[in-house]
């Protein structure tokens, strides 16, 4: 009777050279995941900022077209929607512009404290004030 042997030449990794690799990657996420983040905030704010622009246009549109600008009670789904006005011809702007980058509607009030309406964010913390991506975007400054 003859024994066979069974010989195995395949390679692999040990689990030693496992967890290197997976150690390195660790510290490489921890080096690049906070700069990826603040990035991501810069751009939400960025666009807060470009979203305002469009919405402070889609309010001038709608003011030629209606004579006035949509009451605080309207709000700013009058520019997507039409409330029922004769000379409505929108929409006027996107109605996924309605909320901020971080999911929260625009502020909006006519007649405004600072002008003919007010139109802010809070920013990401949603509260009043803050630096970086928590400071207050606001029409009028």
């Amino acid at each position: 009777m003859q024994r066979r042997t069974c010989v195995s030449n395949e390679k692999g990794f040990t689990l030693v050279e496992l967890l290197v690799v997976m150690v390195i990657i660790g510290l490489l996420a921890t080096l690049v995941a906070p700069k990826l983040f603040n990035q991501l905030r810069k751009g939400q704010y960025e666009a807060a900022k470009a979203q305002l622009a469009s919405i402070e246009q889609g309010l001038d549109k709608f003011r030629l077209d209606v004579g006035r600008y949509p009451t605080t009670e309207e709000g700013l789904n009058a520019l997507a929607t039409n409330p029922g006005i004769d000379n409505w011809d929108g929409p006027y702007v996107k109605s996924s512009l309605l909320s901020d980058p971080w999911k929260k509607p625009w502020n909006y009030q006519t007649p405004g404290t600072h002008g003919e309406y007010d139109l802010y964010s809070y920013g990401n913390d949603g509260q009043p004030g803050g630096e970086k991506d928590n400071a207050d975007i606001m029409n009028w400054e």
